[in-house]
Parts: structure tokens; sequence; C-alpha cells
């Protein structure tokens, strides 16, 4: 069962009267390290449906883009907007209302509460605008809704393709609202994304005005979630703040997110692999945290596993603290730069998680010489996004 933290209504599900309490370990044997995983509880909710208000009940459905092959798949949003059409509207207005439409209607299902049965489902890390490297990753894990996601978080800035990936996120998130999950990551905010990119990009592209309705739909955005009880999802990490999951469900939506202070902390904060107790990280903003204070936080609230985005890691994924949290990065060749690899935790049929790796290239071309291959950079220690 994943349960909603962020939404002063949101209630964790009771105590497993029908199933013991599960044993957490990690499998070794495998060339993919995994580890097992217990089964939920039966009687869940079936896969959402999209909305079937839109337009008028005398229009068919109109075929939507993410019916189509990966290699057909295109930015073509008009199913977006049918009551939009009813009025009659310039070119230019047409094309900037197909997402602000999309976002109207996204925000209510995004500050309600959700559950799923995250069995057999994915765990997916930043993406940063790497639109065909999301396709890679939907490719490994399966197409919604033959597959159950969650998102950790920045899916905007850095990669060219930002406007296509948070809005084929948001159109898997509406059509498949039961097995769909997105998280907040420090990218989802307008003091960020104003400076690294997607700013940019919706003003080249659209208008500023998308830009600012994307924002508040950001603010929307949940900024954790709990698993069975047993696994914390967030961005960011740990804070000293943080003594419970009611804090989390306290935080009101939408919000901004401030300076300092818990929210900041969930979404900007990462672990020390060098130091004990909380520390300033070099970030400028939010703390470190070292492997006491994970395992304190573990033991206090019954939870087996941390798991986060936020940091760049050579190979997708990354243990820290006996193996209590992990680091999950989905976007390899982040930036163009780096050599790293891209990863998606994936549960199986069988109950074992296992990670998928997109491996990253070797070398990249120099902008205007194809021919004069550039040396990839090593992701150097504590890479931050």
């Amino acid at each position: 069962m994943l349960t909603n933290c962020g939404d002063p209504a949101s209630v964790l599900p009771g105590p497993h009267n029908s199933h013991p309490r599960p044993i957490f370990s990690w499998d070794t044997t495998k060339l993919c390290t995994g580890w097992d995983v217990w089964p939920t509880r039966p009687g869940l909710a079936s896969p959402g449906t999209p909305l079937a208000s839109w337009g008028s009940p005398a229009v068919s459905r109109p075929r939507s883009a993410l019916s189509q092959s990966p290699s057909k798949l295109k930015a073509n949003f008009t199913w977006w907007y049918h009551p939009l059409k009813k009025k009659k509207l310039r070119p230019c207005e047409k094309q900037s209302r197909r997402p602000q439409y999309l976002l109207v209607v996204l925000n209510h299902s995004l500050v309600s509460n959700f559950s799923c049965d995250l069995c057999n489902g994915n765990y997916t890390g930043d993406i940063h605008g790497q639109y065909h490297d999301l396709l890679r990753l939907f490719q490994r894990g399966g197409f919604p809704p033959s597959s159950t996601y969650l998102f950790l978080g920045d899916y905007v800035d850095r990669g060219k393709q930002s406007l296509e990936t948070i809005c084929l996120l948001l159109a898997y998130k509406i059509k498949y609202p039961d097995n769909f999950f997105l998280l907040r990551g420090n990218h989802e905010d307008a003091k960020i994304n104003r400076i690294y990119g997607f700013y940019d990009e919706c003003k080249r592209r659209f208008n500023v005005r998308l830009w600012k309705t994307f924002c508040d739909c950001f603010n929307c955005l949940p900024v954790a979630a709990v698993i069975d009880d047993k696994i914390l999802c967030m961005h960011g990490g740990l804070s000293p703040e943080l003594q419970n999951l009611d804090q989390i469900r306290a935080i009101p939506r939408p919000t901004e997110i401030p300076d300092n202070g818990l929210l900041c902390d969930l979404l900007w904060s990462d672990p020390d692999h060098e130091k004990d107790g909380w520390g300033v990280g070099d970030r400028g903003v939010a703390c470190t945290f070292g492997a006491d204070k994970l395992m304190e936080f573990l033991e206090k609230n019954d939870l087996d596993l941390v798991c986060r985005g936020h940091q760049v890691v050579e190979d997708g994924y990354e243990f820290f603290g006996q193996r209590r949290l992990v680091t999950i990065f989905s976007a390899p060749n982040y930036c163009g730069e780096f050599d790293n690899a891209g990863a998606l935790l994936s549960i199986d049929e069988s109950l074992l998680c296992s990670f998928h790796i997109l491996k990253p290239s070797e070398t990249r071309s120099t902008p205007g010489n194809s021919d004069a291959p550039k040396a990839l950079k090593k992701v150097p220690k504590g890479g931050k996004t």
C-alpha cells in the first residue's frame, strides 16, 4: 500500500492484521542486486480509468498518443483540451492552452489521497528533461498501465526536452491515477527551474504564462510516499526536524518550497558517507545526515528502507547505511557530460526487486564536429543535481 504523505487529510493504512511482519533482506546472488519483497494486502483497487467527463458525451473519445509505440510517440496533446474547442482561438492560443488545460485538470488529482499496490512496479529517479531516456525506461519496465510507477522527482531542467518529459508524465498521471505516482523534487520549484532551463524552454516554445501554470502544478505535488508502512520515498533525504511521518502529512498543499526547514530538507538533504550526525551540506542549502541518524530514524518509525534520488551516482544506484538507504538516478550521461548509468528499480512477479541499468555512452560528440568525440567526465564524489 502506497500512502500519500503531504496532505493533512491523508491517513496511513492500519496495522497488518492479515500479514506477518515482513522480513527485509537483500538478495546478493543476483547480478543486479535486489531485495526480497513481502506480499501486500489483497483486495486493492484495480488500476484507474481516465477522466470520462472531457468534452461532449456525444463525441467519441479521441485517440491518445500514449497508446503509440515509443518510436512514434510525439507531443500530440490535442485530446487534452476538448472543452476549449467550443471557443474559437487563434493558433498560438490553442498551442499554449493544450498543456494549460491538462494542468488545471491535474491539480485536483495531485492534492487528493492516493494508494496503490506497488508489487510488480517500478521506482524511478531523476529524469531532468532527458525524454528519450525516459522512453527507454518505459521500454525496460513496461509502459503504463501494464506496470506501476513511482517517480522520485526532478523531471525538468538541464535536459533539452523538459516539456515533453513533464507532459508525458502528467498525462499518464491523469490517465492512470491509481498506478502512476509523481513526487516532488527540488527542481519542481519556481526559484530553481527559473534558472536551470525550464523557464527558458517554456518561454521559447510557448510563453511565460505556461511556465507559471506548471509551477502552480508543481506546488501541488506530494513530497513523500510510504510503501506498505515500511519504505519511505522522497527526493532528498532526512531532516533534523523530522521525528515522525505525521509531520510530513501536516505539510499543506499547494505550497512553495522554503529556503530552510523540514520541507526544504526533504527535497534537498544528502547522506554523508564520511561523517555521522547532522552536518551542513556543500550545496549551500539543507543538511547532510550520517548513517547513525538514518538508523535512528528507521528504528523509531518502524521503517525498513529509505528510497531517494537527488544525486548523480555512477552506476545509477548506490547504497548507504548498511543498505538501508538507496539512491536512484535515472538520467544516463547526465547533462551530456558525465559517464554515469541510469537505473530503474523494478519489482517482478516473484516479488524480487532488481535494478535495470541504462548503460552510458563512452563518448559524446562535440557540437559542430560529430567526428571528434570528447571523453565524458567521471561522476564527482557526492554528485549534485
